[in-house]
């Protein structure tokens, strides 16, 4: 036994940030490396809105480029996203696993729990921070590159008080509801929404006031990176974090804790319902397990649900009318940039509708979606199952370990779908309120190619998953590879020499091809269908091959 729960806590949690840091940590020594060779200049002509939204300063040399572009933009994203999963896990993961009344069985209190949780959660961020700290303090001087006048500790602290405040939401949500997709999912979503509108809002000068509403804006909108410790702002981030922690203490101890088979499930609801019972029970299947796919589905409806709402109406409806509030300099501006820049960030331009939603939607928030959704539930596909021990249950039907793999793929497949065509939806609404007209099967492309990036790395996560059996090692490990393959894909393309190695990233194919305005690339869509058909037949390959494990 471990001496208490911070210990087990922290044991159980180091290795997921350990994998976002350590991939952090070499883009951005590749980062600063590439930007060494190109010409910087262009940066000077950028809006200072355009360069906030990018995480570019002004003046712009490589030690702020790679500051700004990687670690105040990709590393924040990530780090926060790492720590939230985590808050989310904190109560209702417990609760999840069954594992919350062994806790509760010592002598110790729901609140010693959770401050346990709490303090594991911050020792976790300060390492995560400590290890960026590092890198970002030895990175130049191995590559020669001066720094002066760049506030590396300042940053450092802006992301890490900006991760807890998105990991204590997390936490809160997940000790009043007992729900960790639910926690996660909305977590997420409140920090995408942060992180869009407040690279959005600075653009429409009627709407730049509002910025100010989102918590994105106290990490970043004084500049740390160049500015220093914003006092007032790190004060506003401190406040939320206070307040999350005390609702997650009277969330924790007011309310029935759930055990581990507790809790009702959408399959569950329409089996009630006496209209939809009987189409709920043949969906369901027999107690032998028929459907396990269904099972599946129920069990991440709250994060299929988040995130395919926030794609339909956040980057999807809203972003067609703003495009006709930019201003026309900002818009001519674009338009003169160069395509090595573009590629840094997906490609696309203000110029043009297709290119506007290439830019906001497509470029990052789009495959964030589809491929968080897919790698989760393919992550917990097989290793779930094992850690909560339900696949004994599983196996003892007369259900082949091959059948689990495929029918947990289908309700991969579906989540994923149901992520594209949300923001298919959306996007041909956002074209059509903002009378953009956009052609609608240009969109479809785009938005099959979003699925199917996706799919091809939730494919990854179900290998991982069925090789290791460690929900953690399968979540990260996935996410981790994703976004070495992102950057690669938009920095590789900023060095002539190398450029033609970015077709090794299967993000070439989401949309090397430009899609929103030259349609499907049916051979760049086989690449990535072939590639998750192929993960998934090698998930049947290992879990038939591997011994079970008896808990997570």
């Amino acid at each position: 036994m471990l001496a208490n729960v911070f210990t087990k806590t922290t044991q159980d949690w180091w290795k997921g940030m350990t994998i976002a840091v350590a991939t952090l940590g070499a883009f951005f020594l590749f980062g600063m490396a590439v930007y060494r060779d190109i010409d910087l200049s262009i940066y000077d002509q950028m809006p200072e809105a355009l360069r906030t939204m990018f995480g570019i300063p002004a003046g712009a040399d490589v030690a702020s480029l790679a500051y700004g572009a990687i670690y105040s933009s990709y590393g924040a994203l990530t780090i926060a996203a790492v720590v939230l999963v985590l808050g989310a896990a904190s109560i209702a993961g417990e609760e999840r696993e069954g594992t919350l009344g062994l806790l509760l069985g010592n002598p110790r209190s729901r609140t010693y729990v959770l401050a346990s949780k709490a303090a594991a959660l911050v020792l976790i961020t300060v390492f995560g921070a400590l290890v960026l700290w590092v890198v970002g303090r030895i990175t130049p001087t191995l590559l020669g590159t001066d720094i002066t006048g760049i506030q590396v500790e300042a940053l450092i602290l802006h992301i890490a008080v900006n991760a807890l405040f998105y990991g204590f939401l997390a936490m809160a949500i997940g000790a009043w509801t007992g729900s960790r997709g639910l926690a996660s999912g909305v977590t997420a979503g409140v920090m995408a929404l942060s992180f869009v509108a407040v690279g959005l809002l600075p653009l429409v000068e009627s709407l730049e006031s509002l910025v100010k509403a989102f918590p994105w804006y106290y990490y970043n909108g004084s500049n740390p990176t160049l500015n220093g410790v914003d006092r007032g702002h790190l004060a506003v981030l401190f406040a939320g974090i206070a307040i999350f922690a005390a609702a997650a203490v009277i969330g924790v101890n007011r309310r029935d804790l759930k055990g581990q088979t507790v809790g009702v499930t959408m399959i569950d609801r329409l089996r009630a319902n006496p209209m939809t019972q009987n189409v709920a029970d043949r969906l369901a299947g027999s107690a032998r397990v028929s459907s396990i796919w269904t099972k599946t589905i129920s069990e991440h409806q709250a994060l299929v649900f988040i995130t395919a709402s926030l794609m339909f109406l956040v980057m999807g409806v809203m972003i067609g009318p703003m495009y006709n509030a930019l201003d026309e300099a900002l818009i001519s501006l674009t338009d003169s940039l160069p395509e090595s820049l573009l590629a840094l960030f997906g490609g696309g331009d203000f110029g043009t509708p297709e290119g506007w939603y290439q830019l906001e939607t497509f470029s990052l928030m789009a495959p964030i979606a589809t491929i968080a959704v897919a790698a989760i539930i393919g992550g917990r596909a097989v290793a779930g199952e094992e850690a909560n021990r339900t696949m004994g249950l599983l196996l003892a039907n007369p259900t082949r370990r091959s059948t689990v793999v495929y029918q947990k793929t289908i309700a991969m497949v579906l989540a994923a779908a149901t992520v594209g065509f949300a923001l298919f939806a959306g996007v041909v609404a956002g074209s059509l309120l903002g009378g953009l007209g956009m052609n609608v099967g240009n969109i479809a492309a785009a938005c099959l190619l979003a699925t199917l990036i996706g799919l091809a790395f939730g494919a990854l996560a179900l290998a991982l998953s069925a090789g290791t059996g460690r929900v953690a090692v399968a979540i990260y490990g996935a996410v981790a590879v994703a976004l070495v393959f992102y950057l690669l894909n938009a920095f590789i393309p900023l060095s002539a020499r190398i450029a033609g190695w970015a077709r090794v990233s299967p993000f070439y194919y989401y949309l090397g091809s430009d899609p929103l305005a030259n349609g499907m690339h049916w051979g760049h869509g086989a690449v990535l269908t072939v590639l998750a058909v192929v993960l998934i037949g090698l998930s049947v390959v290992l879990f038939q091959r591997r011994d079970l494990r008896q808990s997570g």
